[in-house]
């Protein structure tokens, strides 16, 4: 917790395999989170639709944590589970696999119903704050424009009321632009809130979210959806004969380097 509490905060970015996270450590990132989106993409599945399970992603976090040594958040949707009893049982499961945050959403797998009504979500991350005991940082998150609802003010109640029930961390995935992010900083502080990438109009510069109040930044699927642009583009590489462009990337001495590094 005390990355989000010191001056400036933290950039914590989102690995998807073992190598990213060891890249990322390697540059010096202080922690590093997974990528619900991600993961299941690697796993050739859709995120948000409980397809994958909290055994997978617990496995997966584990193996991030245990080769880098960093601080791991796990990005587990909906906390894997209909009921506050379920949330409970997932973030003991997190402490216990040794993760040092954890994001619960308001979110319900439903595509017809996409967001939990209010007084489900909050009685889902009071039930995830009481299983933690501080033990784990409980990030209170809310999907609303991500869904399709921007209604600023019930995003500010929603975070305001996760922050009530004893959230650590708060955060609404790509507020419309600077002035509501800066609207729900002032709202809910002293709480850290973290921001994904940026607002969903312009992309700011670590310095400028800074300025703005933000305590986290993350990066989601974006740095997996980075390294797939470039496998995009060496395969139409090698669709086209050009084999030159389609082979160059990462050595595997630098690969090898990076594995023996690790902690595993």
């Amino acid at each position: 917790m005390a990355l989000h509490t010191r001056d400036g905060g933290l950039v914590m970015p989102n690995a998807w395999d073992g190598l990213s996270a060891l890249m990322l450590a390697d540059a010096g990132f202080e922690a590093i989170a997974t990528s619900s989106a991600a993961l299941a993409t690697t796993l050739g599945r859709s995120d948000g639709r409980h397809e994958v399970t909290r055994g997978e992603h617990l496995e997966h976090a584990r193996l991030l944590g245990r080769l880098t040594g960093l601080p791991v958040n796990g990005d587990f949707e909906d906390g894997y589970g209909d009921t506050p009893e379920d949330i409970a049982a997932t973030v003991e499961a997190a402490v216990e696999s040794g993760l040092a945050g954890i994001g619960i959403e308001d979110t319900s797998g439903d595509p017809e119903q996409p967001i939990r009504d209010f007084d489900e979500a909050v009685a889902r991350v009071r039930s995830a704050v009481d299983a933690a005991k501080g033990r784990i940082v409980v990030t209170g998150r809310t999907d609303n424009f991500l869904q399709g609802r921007p209604d600023l003010d019930d995003t500010i109640r929603r975070l305001t009321a996760f922050a009530e029930a004893g959230a650590d961390v708060l955060y609404a995935p790509f507020p419309p632009d600077l002035d509501a992010l800066v609207a729900i900083v002032t709202a809910v502080a002293p709480t850290p809130v973290n921001v994904l990438i940026s607002p969903a109009d312009t992309v700011l510069t670590v310095a400028e979210l800074r300025k703005a109040g933000v305590k986290r930044i993350s990066v989601g699927p974006a740095l997996y959806a980075h390294a797939m642009e470039a496998l995009d583009r060496a395969i139409k590489a090698l669709v086209a004969g050009d084999l030159a462009s389609a082979t160059t990337g990462i050595s595997f001495e630098r690969i090898g380097e990076l594995l023996a590094r690790g902690t595993n």
